[in-house]
């Protein structure tokens, strides 16, 4: 489908030339998710400033073209990228990569990130004043944004802060009329005309004096610390369509254009200490949380779980990131990823012998790296199936020593307490675990039919959480991978599929068992186009974007036009 001149011509007028692309190794990167889903798009449109982000909008909704929103496309299930090519008047993908900016409000209490500030300029725009946000390390590896979290109810590895999420947003939405109107709930007094508003915002030209102190409003789940604590419900801490956590930004998944966010900030926790354990027995880990979760005056901050089968994928398969991120930090890594994207539209025009070339090339680089993990490690490799990484705050630190030498010292389990080293590299080891898996599918594309990645939050009161699947199940599948953030009780479960074997029709059965299971999904991606949404989250969709408009066809909903003409 050809993209309107007319459309083409204003989109040129609002961004400049260059910044509108069409041509299709141009806009590869723009239309191919991180791990799946692809499809076709109009244009890809990168705005430079706010006001341009609402003048670009107000073009596309004019020419009633279908827009998908992305960030740094860094998800995992193709919720910010086209799927096919039959959406109404073709898509136009409007990328906010360009729209960096960060405000510290509050003492940096609280930020105002702008739309496509990432994870990893906020981490080090608060490092120097003692403060994290919600969320690090994880995604923000991958230039992950801030307001891509807030968007997809992203969880992240920090068990007292339970999924993004905000009640205090700037976005823009359509109405029922098919008009598109500014809505700042944002707490912040920018004024009444819409590009003086962004305006305003974008250059930081607010004073303290106009900033709310919204008491009322939450810019974190204040709530979460005591919710992940019920260990006796049998509904799980957190999913993608909890209601809880569906508000008006938090949740959307693209059906707003959201222009800004308002976060708390959180005090850097000083003294911790890490341990590392591994068992053969799975319910020492489960009695272990529950002790923690139901006993301890002070959560953890930290409990990530990997099977000894992640542990080994993400040893030769993610190698060489793990030794990018050390060695070059994680500042550099979108650039890094961008021109992988670039290398990677060029060796298409090679044919068959360029796919996946820079993955086999990058993983040659891997294997000639030298050990890049700790000898203690190692050997619990060897000696036990699962790992636990547990890291506590110094309050906490004497009752989880105490607890562990009581509960992890025998044949079959073991603990050790962490050097500072030590705790980096596990955590960065499990952190490139779901890179990992996307590599081995690409240099395995011959033995490889495609994965299937689960993303499932267990009920609080599961204390079976080791999956069992049927042999005739588990014959499908070439790799079988678990780890998660053990005391929410999420887990991301990706399924190397054998080649020949329908990827879909072992999706399907295996979320029957989940359903069997109590389980819930996605945890804490948005549905994108591999999730059915379920009621609550369709319905929390058409509230906020009833023309149906942005994003349409997420969660295999309908791609039609306005919502009361679906049936």
């Amino acid at each position: 489908m050809t993209a309107p001149a007319a459309l083409l011509d204003r989109l040129r007028d609002i961004v400049g030339r260059r910044k509108v692309l069409t041509a299709p190794r141009a806009t590869a990167r723009f239309r191919e998710g991180y791990r799946t889903g692809s499809g076709a798009a109009l244009a890809v449109v990168l705005p430079g400033t706010l006001v341009e982000l609402w003048r670009v909008a107000q073009a596309c909704v004019a020419a009633d073209v279908s827009i998908i929103m992305q960030a740094s496309n860094t998800g995992l299930t193709g919720g910010s990228t086209p799927s096919g090519d039959d959406y109404p008047g073709g898509v136009v993908i409007i990328s906010t990569v360009r729209l960096k900016g960060i405000h510290l409000v509050r003492d940096a209490e609280q930020v105002v990130c702008l739309a496509g500030a990432t994870l990893n300029e906020l981490e080090r725009a608060l490092l120097p004043l003692g403060r994290e946000p919600h969320s690090v390390i994880g995604s923000s590896c991958l230039g992950a944004s801030v307001v891509g979290g807030v968007c997809n109810n992203s969880g992240g590895s920090l068990i007292q802060r339970g999924p993004a999420f905000t009640q205090l947003a700037l976005f823009g939405m359509i109405g029922d009329d098919g008009s598109l109107s500014l809505v700042n709930h944002l707490g912040i007094d920018l004024g009444n005309e819409p590009e003086a508003m962004l305006h305003r915002l974008d250059t930081g030209a607010f004073g303290a004096a106009e900033v709310d102190g919204c008491s009322d409003r939450w810019a974190h789940d204040r709530s979460y610390v005591s919710h992940v604590r019920k260990i006796d419900s049998d509904r799980p801490a957190r999913f993608n369509a909890d209601s809880r956590c569906l508000f008006e930004a938090a949740g959307s998944a693209g059906k707003l254009i959201v222009f800004a966010v308002r976060l708390d900030t959180f005090p850097k926790e000083e003294g911790s200490v890490t341990f590392y354990l591994g068992t053969n027995d799975p319910a020492k880990l489960t009695t272990l949380r529950r002790t923690i979760l139901g006993t301890f005056e002070h959560l953890p901050i930290a409990g990530e779980y990997m099977h000894r089968a992640v542990f080994d994928i993400a040893d030769r398969y993610g190698k060489d990131m793990f030794a990018a991120i050390k060695r070059i930090g994680t500042a550099r890594l979108p650039h890094l990823f961008a021109a992988k994207a670039r290398f990677d539209s060029w060796a298409r025009r090679l044919g068959p012998a360029g796919a996946h070339l820079s993955d086999r090339l990058m993983q040659r680089i891997g294997r000639v790296l030298p050990d890049h993990l700790p000898r203690r490690m190692r050997d619990y490799r060897d000696r036990f199936e699962h790992h636990l990484i547990l890291k506590v705050p110094g309050s906490a630190a004497a009752a989880t020593r105490a607890l562990l030498a009581s509960q992890f010292d025998d044949a079959a389990s073991g603990f050790f307490e962490c050097t500072a080293q030590e705790a980096a590299d596990a955590f960065l080891h499990r952190f490139v675990a779901a890179g990992a898996a996307v590599r081995y599918r690409a240099v395995h594309a011959g033995e490889v039919e495609d994965i299937v990645a689960l993303d499932i939050a267990l009920p609080r009161n599961a204390r079976q959480w080791v999956e069992e699947l049927p042999d005739d199940i588990a014959g499908d599948i070439l790799h079988r991978l678990y780890y998660g953030h053990f005391f929410c009780h999420v887990f991301h479960q990706d399924y190397i599929v054998r080649k020949g074997v329908d990827p879909l029709a072992l999706e399907h059965r295996m979320l029957e068992i989940l359903d069997a299971r109590g389980a819930e999904y996605p945890a804490e991606h948005n549905v994108g186009h591999l999730y059915h949404a379920k009621p609550v989250l369709a319905d929390f969709y058409r509230s906020l974007d009833p023309t149906n408009r942005f994003n349409p066809g997420i969660g295999h909903m309908p791609r039609n036009r306005h919502w009361k003409q679906i049936t």
